[in-house]
């Protein structure tokens, strides 16, 4: 049977109608809502590329149900700015070179952001531990750590 429900995706609300309630987030995201910066690789949680915040924390969609993310608020990579206009990760990553291919980054974009949320100064094992649920088969993660040590100095800087 075909369901509707209402989704608040980076600060609207979107109806999504004629649903099967089995379907996953990333599905929903993606071909019913075309938000497709979080990508779909593993369909198990395990690379990360598909990444979103649910209710603030950090969740690989493919594996949240979407109708049970009904009266949460949702943040894709396509919320994190307007277009154009990138964050201070988002510049970050690509000033040091930490995109390649570039399927892997908006997962890396949404970890770092909850990471440096949480905390002003992450050591590089913290920043290790937090993106080792991002799989990254390009840039060999040295650059994407440099990329985040960057964002943090310069907005530990921006307060001093």
């Amino acid at each position: 049977m075909n369901e509707f429900y209402t989704l608040t995706v980076n600060g609207r609300d979107h109806e999504i109608a004629d649903a099967w309630l089995g379907e996953n987030l990333l599905y929903v995201l993606r071909e019913r809502l075309g938000l497709i910066a979080a990508k779909g690789a593993c369909e198990q949680g395990e690379c990360g590329s598909c990444s979103v915040m649910v209710e603030d924390r950090l969740v690989c969609s493919c594996l949240v149900l979407a109708a049970s993310a009904v009266g949460t608020a949702i943040l894709t990579v396509e919320g994190l700015a307007e277009p154009g206009a990138p964050t201070d990760v988002q510049q970050a990553f690509v000033d040091a070179g930490a995109v390649q291919c570039g399927f892997c980054t908006p997962g890396l974009i949404m970890a770092t952001h909850h990471l440096l949320d949480r905390s002003a100064h992450p050591t590089e094992m913290e920043i290790r531990e937090e993106l080792s649920g991002n799989i990254c088969r390009c840039t060999g993660y040295g650059r994407i750590i440099e990329a985040v040590q960057q964002v943090a100095l310069a907005r530990r800087e921006a307060k001093s």
